[in-house]
């Protein structure tokens, strides 16, 4: 008897790109969505779209997150930013640097306490890197002194982007693994896949509360910031 191949599963060569293209729609609309929301000192803007990039990058690994949000980026230059090529570079780079990080210390240690480590490193990073890159960037198309610049590196670039990774990272650790499981389901990853750090199908409820608390955190801070509270 002839046996009929599942027509329904996708050859994992297949899964990947396709994947790959879901992620970047994600992140542009996630993008999009948030657009209007308020900036902090009229030049930083909360983007949540790092956290698509993120998960693509612990599923995939730290070059997939590269290409996420390079595409990502570009096409919201392309079409709805007005900072062109330099909001492009600033974009990738705060997203690579929260992103890579992160997915580089996760592919290590596959598991819940990894995730959490990787996250911290991804927060870390991404801070340091835009302070030096605003230090850098700012002055020349804003117009402000340098000097003005420095003084804002510890009163609001280094808090705004520390409370941005906390946000994104405690958003992480409540998506994750639930979009792991969709793709999962919908044959877009491999079954056998560990990419979701174990425990396949048990909710950690640490885990849930601390990414809810982290995201809580994060927006009562962005608040003050913008002198909401």
């Amino acid at each position: 008897m002839d046996s009929h191949p599942n027509t329904n599963v996708r050859p994992a060569s297949a899964r990947r790109p396709v994947t790959v293209g879901m992620l970047c729609a994600v992140a542009y609309v996630v993008m999009l969505v948030t657009r209007p929301l308020p900036d902090v000192q009229g030049i930083l803007s909360y983007d949540p779209k790092d956290v698509v990039v993120v998960i693509g990058g612990f599923i995939f690994g730290p070059l997939t997150a590269v290409a996420i949000s390079v595409i990502v980026s570009f096409v919201e230059m392309l079409t709805v930013s007005s900072t062109g090529p330099v909001g492009f570079v600033m974009n990738v780079v705060s997203t690579c640097a929260f992103a890579v990080p992160a997915a580089l210390v996760y592919k290590k240690s596959r598991s819940m306490k990894g995730a959490i480590g990787s996250l911290v490193t991804g927060v870390l990073a991404m801070a340091a890197a835009m302070c030096l890159w605003n230090y850098v960037v700012t002055p020349l198309y804003q117009g402000v002194p340098r000097q003005v610049v420095a003084g804002m590196l510890p009163t609001v670039f280094l808090p705004f982007n520390l409370i941005k990774g906390t946000i994104n990272a405690g958003l992480t650790l409540l998506l994750y693994k639930p979009v792991v499981t969709a793709l999962r389901k919908a044959n877009l990853v491999e079954e056998s896949s560990s990419a979701d750090g174990g425990g396949k199908g048990r909710v950690n409820v640490g885990v849930i509360l601390l990414g809810a608390a982290l995201v809580v955190t994060g927006v009562l801070l962005i608040l003050v910031m913008l002198g909401v509270l």
